[in-house]
């Protein structure tokens, strides 16, 4: 039914729909899904992903400074939905070394992690190197190279030191100096042996969730301005990041340098939604991949439309949407070697009467002004986090290659949320179709080199604390020495990097897991 809208989609949809159906009958009844697997791509990389706050611990040792999420569950600890904090997580600055054991058990072309400014910089500005912070970094990024793993650093992912915000974090135009000397710190520690750098992981979530709403830290529920003005910096930032990148150090360290963006799809519920879906997409992901990757840089031109007529009409002297100079048009534009993509749902997109008005104003989603919903029969498994979609990352990997003249795509984060348990069939299941469906985009011309797994191990799940689980290996939060044990995800995903395939048939079993460097 929806692939009316979509003509051109109309084949994929139905197949994932059956694929998904007769995955069950497999799991089922023993039936088999492919009389042969799929290949990937000669040369392709596979990873795995976690995050500085997520896993590190250790959050006040060392000299490490406080951050924005450490100040956050300290002070309102029950913000968080199981009342936890980071503190502890997987204490992976104590265990780096199991850490690429898990790596290496795996068969990981690489891993990529992220680094805790406050960790390397106290005092958030280069007057202060954290010497210990520095050490773990390279103890870590050693460790990996010794086994021919290869380090895929982010330098922002969402843990902003919490003397920055009291100066205005991302909200304040000095931020684009100031994590300009942070980026250029690390490439100065570290670019000898890192060569792939994220400069910031999902600038909408940063925004959105964190500025213009309380979804994510710092909670400072500004809407409709916060996240506009933060928008706009994050992407100046990410800007000075490359330009620092590529002016001083590319030509002696030969590295990429890009940025990782969240966007999820979003399908039109009727045929007479196809704008709204359309506007959807152009606010939701494209409100920061356009300046970068359009040929003519600058943000949306619907969205630059509507949220002008909205301000206007709300009384307002200018535009709430900050407004990009021609300058800075041409200092963002073309600033990213590789289109990172973190990618987990789709949602459907209706516009009726009764959206309008059903919002704070002024505020993003009334900027936007339309519905989204998921269906009950997307759901699989215990947790509500994720839902099965892979026709709509089979869409979004097709409008990305058609309308952004087909960029190299490194697929940075995609997985699947659990409550537990080492025998995970039903993220087998989300891995599989979602591959299947890159595949698909990979067939029809889309230039997809490397897919990353969220996540290696259980992390610290943000605003839902430790109920949520995304790892391939299960950590045990209630043993001290938080022991990795492999879920049954595992060695499926051991077994697609050994084989180089995807193979239906192949059915995961929880036994040993063992090394092997030959991979």
């Amino acid at each position: 039914m929806i692939s009316i809208f979509f003509p051109q989609y109309r084949f994929t949809m139905s197949r994932y729909i059956i694929l998904l159906l007769s995955f069950y009958a497999a799991v089922c009844h023993g039936h088999k899904l492919r009389q042969n697997g799929r290949q990937f791509p000669e040369g392709f990389l596979f990873g795995a992903a976690t995050a500085s706050y997520q896993v590190e611990g250790a959050w006040n040792e060392d000299g490490k400074s406080e951050n924005i999420w450490d100040h956050m569950t300290h002070n309102d600890p029950c913000i968080i939905k199981d009342c936890s904090n980071g503190d502890i997580a997987a204490d992976s600055y104590h265990k780096y070394q199991r850490d690429v054991e898990m790596m290496r058990e795996l068969g990981l072309d690489f891993y990529r992690f992220s680094i805790s400014w406050s960790r390397i910089m106290p005092t958030s500005f280069p007057d202060q190197i954290n010497q210990a912070g520095v050490d773990y970094y390279n103890n870590l990024i050693n460790e990996m190279l010794k086994y021919n793993i290869e380090p895929m650093v982010t330098l922002y992912h969402w843990d902003l030191p919490q003397k920055l915000q009291e100066l205005g974090g991302w909200a304040n135009p000095h931020i684009v100096d100031w994590y300009g000397d942070y980026a250029r710190t690390m490439f100065q520690l570290f670019g000898d042996r890192v060569k792939y750098w994220i400069t910031i992981n999902e600038p909408y979530q940063v925004c959105y969730q964190g500025y213009g709403d309380v979804l994510k830290a710092p909670r400072l529920n500004l809407k409709g301005i916060g996240e506009y003005m933060c928008g706009k910096n994050i992407l100046l930032a990410h800007a000075r990041a490359y330009h620092i990148y590529d002016e001083e150090f590319r030509p002696s360290q030969g590295g990429i340098i890009f940025i990782s963006y969240s966007a999820q799809w979003y399908e039109p519920d009727t045929e007479n939604d196809i704008a709204a879906a359309e506007e959807a997409n152009q606010f939701m992901w494209a409100y920061y991949i356009h300046p970068v990757y359009s040929e003519t840089g600058d943000f949306p031109p619907i969205m630059k439309e509507k949220v002008a007529a909205k301000s206007a009409a709300q009384g307002f002297a200018r535009s709430r949407l900050v407004e990009l100079s021609p300058e800075e048009v041409e200092y963002i534009r073309g600033t990213s070697d590789i289109f990172g993509l973190n990618h987990y749902v789709s949602f459907l997109v209706y516009r009726n009467e009764s959206v309008y008005g059903s919002y704070d104003i002024p505020s993003f989603s009334d900027d936007l002004e339309v519905g989204l919903y998921q269906k009950n029969e997307w759901l699989i498994g215990e947790s509500d986090f994720t839902k099965v979609v892979p026709w709509g990352f089979y869409n979004l990997l097709t409008k990305i290659r058609e309308d952004y003249n087909n960029p190299t795509i490194f697929i940075t984060e995609n997985g699947f949320a659990s409550r537990g348990g080492l025998n995970d069939d039903d993220r087998i299941t989300y891995y599989r179709l979602y591959l299947d469906a890159m595949l698909d985009a990979i067939a029809e011309g889309s230039d997809i080199r490397a897919y990353t797994t969220w996540s290696l191990m259980d992390n610290y799940e943000w605003m839902y604390g430790y109920t949520e689980r995304f790892g391939l290996y299960e950590i045990n939060y209630n043993d001290p020495e938080r022991p990795r044990t492999p879920r049954k995800s595992a060695f499926m995903y051991k077994e697609i990097l050994r084989s180089r395939t995807l193979d239906f048939n192949f059915v995961p079993e929880i036994t040993t897991m063992t090394i092997d460097d030959g991979h």
